[in-house]
């Protein structure tokens, strides 16, 4: 004990010592040299100058980071700093400075720790529901059509549709995947996302495939502006990919739902690469559907090389906003970051980040459009993962690397494990990166060179060997910035989200019932 005491102690004085932090002094309040403490007499003053935003909003925005719990915002708000050459953990991404936050619980009704499609649905109708449900009421048992049909739970994006505001649905996964799907369709199974999905029978007691719901939305004149990928959902088998000449559609029905789309009216655009999407002008008032790929958008680590291109996050963000807030009534607005939750999933912490980090700006890009007097902006995450940031590195250590500590005598040095090897600050509790793999040796735990565990292809060690990493049961973090952003405090349940939306737009929530 005394060694870590020790340790703590040296690393501590070193970061105090050599600190990047500036600040400036709160009124009135003497300078005291110490960067920390003179930053908390700033802080404090600035959140006494916070005032709630009471009158009603004309915009609601909520950002969704798939997958996005504390610690791994704590990890890429470092992560986010290192990439500019800071130590990071001064660093904040941009909704950490939104002025108002709350924690969520998030299980679904019938599980301890959730899928995707359970909490986003909590958070798109108001109402808890079961694992795998997409916007259908906890009474139904998974993948009962018959049941379904009269429990369909309404979403802010169809009550925002009959009150005449313009609505969009945005994600780097596929646009029919859980999270964006909850916005706009209704199944009680969420991998019914196109008619070749669908089990035997369901068609003919009137359940729909996801992929078909979007364009046959029948709230107001449909979603205004959709963008992801999932574009096989969209196609009949019969046609080719436009990006990829070894694929084709995965639709069984032979219907093309990009030129349905099409074809509702003149102002209805489909694009699918990113020169044709560098071309939409919002100045038309366009109605877009976007599909980038055929299945999940890439990873932002691997976005530049995609063939035909594709936006980021943030650049389909400000493109949204553009296009939709041309409506003087107001727009809602849905932005999901999915592929943090599939790198966690591979246990591959670098991508997560590296999209988390894409995240943040798209955040900072939604607020810097928008007016923080009549737009609420939500910024949380459906569920939580098993990362874990550990180790005792020394501040300043690449988040990404292995634990180093500063000793005694200002050496940067390798802290090692109890077998004499070191390890990575990150790791998971379960996954593919495990030892107890088979075919592993136990006894010769692998472990990378710096450049190696520090690269976008390592798998961060994990615990329990599974194929795939798990989500985790914990808490996750609502921010919040604009109209009502004040009722965000303490620990609520997550379908609490979609009730503040509702409270600020001054809308029913039972409108579409």
């Amino acid at each position: 004990m005394r060694f870590f005491a020790s340790l703590l102690m040296s690393a501590s004085l070193a970061a105090c010592a050599s600190s990047p932090l500036t600040t400036n002094a709160a009124p009135n309040a003497a300078q005291t040299g110490d960067a920390w403490f003179d930053g908390a007499q700033t802080t404090l003053a600035q959140r006494k100058t916070v005032t709630p935003v009471k009158g009603k909003a004309k915009n609601v925005i909520l950002f969704i980071a798939d997958g996005m719990d504390p610690t791994t915002v704590a990890v890429a708000r470092i992560y986010d700093g290192q990439s500019r050459g800071e130590e990071g953990e001064e660093n904040l991404l941009s909704f950490e400075r939104f002025p108002n936050l709350a924690m969520s619980k998030t299980y679904n009704t019938d599980m301890q720790v959730p899928d995707s499609a359970g909490t986003m649905s909590a958070m798109a109708t108001g109402y808890k529901t079961r694992v795998g449900h997409i916007s259908v009421k906890k009474e139904v048992p998974r993948s009962d059509c018959a049941a379904s049909l009269s429990a369909h739970a309404p979403t802010f994006v169809e009550i925002a549709e009959q009150a005449g505001l313009s609505t969009g649905v945005i994600s780097t996964a596929r646009l029919t995947h859980a999270t964006p799907a909850a916005t706009y369709a209704h199944v009680p199974d969420r991998d019914w996302e196109s008619d070749a999905a669908l089990p035997e029978g369901v068609y003919e007691m009137g359940c729909r495939d996801i992929a078909s719901q979007l364009i046959d939305f029948s709230y107001g004149d449909g979603v205004d502006f959709a963008m992801g990928g999932g574009r096989g959902n969209f196609l009949p088998q019969d046609a080719q990919d436009p990006e990829d000449d070894e694929r084709t559609g995965w639709r069984k029905d032979g219907r093309n739902l990009t030129a349905e789309w099409v074809a509702k009216s003149d102002k209805h655009e489909f694009v699918w690469n990113k020169a044709q999407f560098d071309a939409i002008d919002p100045a038309t008032d366009p109605r877009v559907l976007g599909l980038f790929e055929s299945s999940h958008l890439e990873y932002e680590a691997d976005r530049e090389n995609d063939a035909a291109g594709e936006p980021s996050l943030e650049e389909m963000t400000r493109k949204a906003i553009d296009v939709l807030s041309r409506n003087d009534k107001g727009f809602v607005l849905m932005v999901e970051a999915g592929r943090v939750d599939h790198a966690h999933h591979g246990g591959n912490a670098a991508r997560a980040l590296k999209d988390a980090q894409e995240y943040s700006q798209a955040v900072a890009a939604a607020r810097e459009m928008t007016n923080e007097n009549d737009t609420l902006i939500i910024v949380t995450a459906d569920h939580g993962h098993t990362l874990t940031f550990a180790g005792y590195p020394g501040k300043g250590n690449n988040i990404l690397g292995l634990v180093r500590y500063v000793s005694d005598e200002g050496e940067s040095k390798l802290m090692l494990a109890e077998d004499d090897k070191p390890y990575t600050t990150l790791g998971y509790a379960n996954g593919p990166g495990s030892v107890y793999h088979e075919g592993i040796d136990h006894a010769e735990r692998p472990i990378g060179d710096e450049a190696t565990v520090a690269g976008v292809d390592y798998l961060q060690p994990s615990l329990v060997p599974t194929g795939s990493e798990t989500h985790g049961g914990q808490d996750v973090t609502i921010y919040a910035s604009g109209p009502d952003a004040y009722l965000f405090s303490g620990v609520v349940e997550q379908n609490y989200i979609f009730h503040v939306m509702m409270d600020a737009l001054r809308l029913d929530p039972q409108t579409a019932d």
